[in-house]
């Protein structure tokens, strides 16, 4: 990490949706994003690109007054933050009136004479910018007051633009795609170089993340020592034995496969002390997992409690495998248990099913090779040519529609991110194409190319727009 860059603190009170900006400026989901007040604990850093500029983002544990050891910690390094920051951007909850505590906290932000913005989050509306009135009595000037909605995309375009002014310009050597003309860039886009393909592809490209979830005492411990092939982590009757991510990594046809093998995850009015900390853990670590292994009980019904399990792999956008672990029956059954997994797992339809049994090591082996071939899918690169044609075949047999007399044109397809992969359609009216007809795209590149494992964001675009607007992309 640069330390020569400016930084960012990210400073507010628990749940205004600080974790959500910071992974919207990050461009990852880094920051743990949750209901429950309070999630982020420590500061985080992540190097973060804003409109062409390079800085560091700080992101704090929420500031709560109260008497609380965790909290009245976590108060002290949020302001210890600020004071090593460049810049600060205090983030409110635009839903709530201006209460004292954070005028207070602002005052004495003000003080350390920093650039200062004042965000008020949660304004999803037009009509509801009449609420950023009732913030003015903070003293802060009109320039420096933002009225924002992470979850929508709203109005963090303005405050990008302010945080870019504040930061310096790049050095010489980065500058060389800003110097480039936009049918220079539009021609690099559609023809990658070799080197650009490598640099895209080079970080992690033979190290596998799998990330091994669950509810409580389905086998996921003893999945993992049948996978490593070793007692390596503490496999118990007992529900919920292991508490802390264990992480284990061999080497397998020229793949680094690193496991960690999560904490049981109990129903959440179940949870309680350190099996809360558990469940954060596990969220932490799908977040840097590139693979997930969900694995269910075969032996016993599936409940709700599997879904939401399963619900966090699709938040993730991870390549995911469904394992049936402890199962010894014939293949009739297996066909039923599947058909049952299939109606209760609808957003994991690409997902791949596979039965075992940790205790005699049935098909074992075969997981592994599985493993290695979606982690393939997950990072493969696809040739813009190949895309072209799958994409032009697609609108042959089913023609584009013309919503309201307005004639749609694909003018050309392009991968542009991997891990998951990301598609995008580049053409004269994105904003009218249906997202059924974007479903139909995406079955028809599953039909001609082998994604088994992995979701395929798909976004169109017009010509020239660098900038992927999130709420734009479709998942399938």
């Amino acid at each position: 990490m640069n330390n020569k860059l400016k930084k960012i603190a990210l400073i507010g009170q628990p749940n205004v949706g600080k974790s959500s900006l910071f992974n919207r400026i990050a461009k990852k989901r880094i920051a743990i994003v949750s209901d429950l007040a309070g999630t982020t604990r420590d500061i985080r850093k992540h190097e973060v690109e804003i409109l062409d500029k390079d800085a560091i983002m700080l992101d704090t544990g929420g500031i709560d007054e109260t008497n609380d050891e965790i909290f009245s910690n976590v108060k002290r390094k949020a302001v210890e933050c600020a004071k090593e920051a460049d810049i600060i951007l205090f983030m409110v909850d635009g839903k709530k009136i201006p209460d004292d505590k954070d005028k207070e906290l602002f005052y004495e932000l003000q003080t350390l004479n920093k650039k200062l913005a004042l965000v008020v989050n949660k304004i999803d509306n037009d009509k509801e910018l009449e609420r950023l009135w009732s913030f003015y009595e903070f003293g802060i000037d009109e320039e420096n007051l933002f009225g924002i909605s992470v979850s929508h995309n709203r109005g963090t375009k303005r405050l990008f633009e302010w945080i870019a002014d504040q930061l310096p310009p790049r050095e010489e050597e980065n500058q060389l795609l800003l110097e480039e003309d936009e049918d220079d860039f539009l021609e690099e886009f559609l023809n990658p170089t070799e080197d650009i393909n490598k640099q895209i592809d080079y970080e992690d490209n033979n190290e596998v993340r799998v990330a091994i979830i669950g509810r409580v005492n389905v086998g996921k411990s003893s999945i993992l020592n049948a996978l490593v092939g070793e007692e390596r982590s503490v496999v118990s009757s007992v529900a919920g034995t292991t508490i802390d991510p264990v992480d284990e990594s061999f080497e397998y046809k020229d793949k680094k496969i690193t496991f960690v093998d999560t904490a049981g995850l109990r129903r959440r009015g179940r949870i309680e002390g350190i099996e809360r900390f558990a469940l954060m853990r596990t969220e932490e670590m799908l977040e840097k997992a590139n693979l997930a292994l969900v694995v269910l009980d075969a032996s016993k019904e599936l409940v709700d409690l599997d879904e939401k399990i399963a619900g966090l792999v699709d938040k993730y956008g991870l390549g995911t495998i469904i394992v049936l672990n402890k199962w010894d029956e014939n293949a009739d059954t297996f066909q039923k248990l599947e058909e049952k997994v299939r109606s209760k797992f609808k957003f994991l339809y690409y997902a791949p099913i596979i039965a075992v049994s940790a205790k005699t090591g049935r098909s074992i082996d075969r997981l592994k090779d599985k493993i290695v071939e979606i982690y393939d899918n997950y990072s493969q690169r696809i040739p813009t040519s190949v895309l072209n044609k799958v994409i032009e075949t697609a609108t042959i047999r089913h023609a584009l529609p013309s919503p309201a007399g307005n004639y749609l044109r694909i003018y050309y397809t392009t991968q542009f991110e991997t891990k998951p992969p990301r598609i995008a359609l580049i053409m004269n009216k994105p904003k009218f194409l249906h997202f059924s007809y974007k479903r139909y795209l995406i079955n028809f590149l599953r039909e001609n190319i082998n994604f088994e494992g992995t979701p395929i964001h798909l976004v169109a675009r017009k010509k020239g727009e660098r900038d992927i607007d999130e709420e734009d992309i479709e998942e399938f």
